[in-house]
């Protein structure tokens, strides 16, 4: 029974990547429906973003209250709630009022389920849960290029919808299943609340969330940019360098398949080394100029497989480091600092790139690299003091 109630949450966290890629594959398209400028976009994801924030510090609350698989079904119902009314709008206005339920809905299953998987399953487990958020990323782009070649970009939203609603219904059929870790989930539902003040006072917990925070930060940097620096650098075609930087998200999904196996011998924080000396490598395969054009474009994925095990060993060490009773708590502000990082740095690189040039986006990445494993590594020995 846990094996098939662990294939209902990798279920539910596929859920939570199809949205994620919607809005970039469709919005070439959808800003002329709106009529609305091409940067608009980010309006609409700072909102999800928002949303995200907000559900995750109130992750803790919501689960000791409802329950991690309540709140996992409610979260999934809103998320296909709010694409659908994503497909029916006509104005922009529209667009950003339901990317509020999106944004609440991702962010309490993000929380819920790292923490209910942190708890109950292996490392091994964890590198697998987020391989599925990859595998959903990576479809729902597919169909958005579907459904802009044979109908319109509000049926890919139903599509996407109508998943949303299948994996809803499945979620509600299989709610007794949740009943196998019933003792340890009661020990953890109700009682005191920690919240945001709380958790901030454990020693560690601060160090953590600045590595978290930095980790989120590198990886949405080169989601967005690393096609645009192999462009300006190394003279790759568009075309060329676009395919070439989705191997990144390839990458991170192939790496968390791949680390499965070997996470629970070598633990959590050596995963989280061995993924920092192969991120940084592939940072160093971008950078350096004089080396041949293929290298530079096999760092992009060397940099997904170094970013593969990072977050979720980072996640799946939460309890051990800080209690079980406390991870709720903690890891729903993870999901908000991971949130913060992922939203604003990529606007300034932005900024720093229109001053400096783009020549830089190896070297920011790498900052923030630095940033992460000396926070983590901060944390996690504080942690054992």
């Amino acid at each position: 029974m846990a094996s098939l109630l662990l294939a209902i949450i990798y279920l539910a966290f596929i859920s939570l990547g199809l949205p994620d890629s919607l809005l970039g594959a469709g919005w070439p398209v959808m800003h002329g429906f709106f009529g609305v400028p091409l940067s608009w976009a980010g309006v609409v994801s700072m909102i999800i973003s928002v949303g995200t924030v907000v559900s995750s510090l109130l992750s803790e609350r919501l689960t000791k209250r409802f329950s991690a698989r309540h709140v996992t079904l409610v979260s999934v119902a809103l998320t296909a709630l709010a694409l659908f009314g994503f497909s029916l709008s006509t104005r922009f206005w529209m667009l950003c009022l339901w990317a509020v339920p999106y944004g609440l809905g991702a962010g309490s299953i993000d929380a819920a389920l790292n923490n209910y998987v942190a708890l109950h399953y292996t490392s091994r487990h964890m590198s697998w849960l987020h391989c599925f958020w990859g595998v959903g990323t990576i479809v729902s782009p597919y169909i958005m290029s579907m459904a802009l070649t044979r109908a319109t970009w509000q049926a890919g939203y139903r599509t996407v919808g109508l998943i949303q609603l299948g994996i809803t219904a499945v979620l509600a059929l299989t709610l007794p299943l949740w009943r196998v870790h019933r003792a340890a989930e009661e020990a953890t539902t109700g009682g005191r609340v920690l919240g945001l003040k709380g958790a901030l006072r454990i020693r560690g917990v601060i160090q953590l969330l600045l590595g978290f925070c930095g980790y989120c930060a590198l990886e949405s940097t080169c989601m967005l940019w690393t096609a645009s620096y192999l462009i300006a650098t190394r003279g790759v075609t568009p075309e060329r360098a676009a395919a070439f930087a989705s191997l990144f998200f390839i990458g991170i999904t192939a790496g968390r398949f791949l680390s499965g196996f070997v996470s629970n011998r070598l633990g959590d924080r050596r995963m989280i080394r061995l993924g920092t000396g192969v991120l940084f490598l592939g940072v160093l395969m971008l950078l350096l100029p004089r080396l041949p054009e293929a290298v530079a474009l096999a760092g992009c994925v060397v940099i997904g497989f170094g970013c593969a095990p990072i977050y979720p060993s980072i996640i799946h060490a939460t309890p051990t480091n800080f209690g079980p009773e406390n991870s709720q708590a903690i890891i729903g502000v993870q999901m908000a600092s991971a949130y913060v990082g992922s939203t604003f740095a990529p606007p300034l690189f932005g900024l720093l790139s229109a001053k400096l040039g783009l020549w830089l986006m190896p070297v920011y990445v790498a900052c923030f690299g630095v940033m992460m494993i000396c926070m983590v590594e901060r944390a996690f020995g504080m942690a054992k003091e």
